[in-house]
């Protein structure tokens, strides 16, 4: 096959890699915050007292599996 065959698909291609991989990023960020082993760079300047990562590890994971969804949408509709 040659590439094009494939139209604009892989104008979006290089989309779909970066939101694939900052949705992986940020579920697993979402997971170090609910475990509490989050390192001290994503702590800085934080004054988050009890509670607060949850917050944060709910919507790092909500963010994720958002950029997954977008990334797998726009794959589907580059084919």
């Amino acid at each position: 096959m040659s590439s094009a065959s494939y139209g604009g698909s892989s104008s979006k291609r290089p989309l779909v890699i970066v939101l694939a991989v900052v949705g992986i990023v940020a579920i697993i960020v979402g997971v170090l915050w609910f475990t509490g082993a989050t390192p001290s760079f994503l702590n800085v300047g934080s004054h988050v007292h009890k509670g607060g990562h949850l917050i944060r590890g709910s919507v790092a994971v909500v963010v994720g599996i958002a950029a997954l969804v977008y990334a797998w949408f726009l794959n589907l509709r580059s084919r």
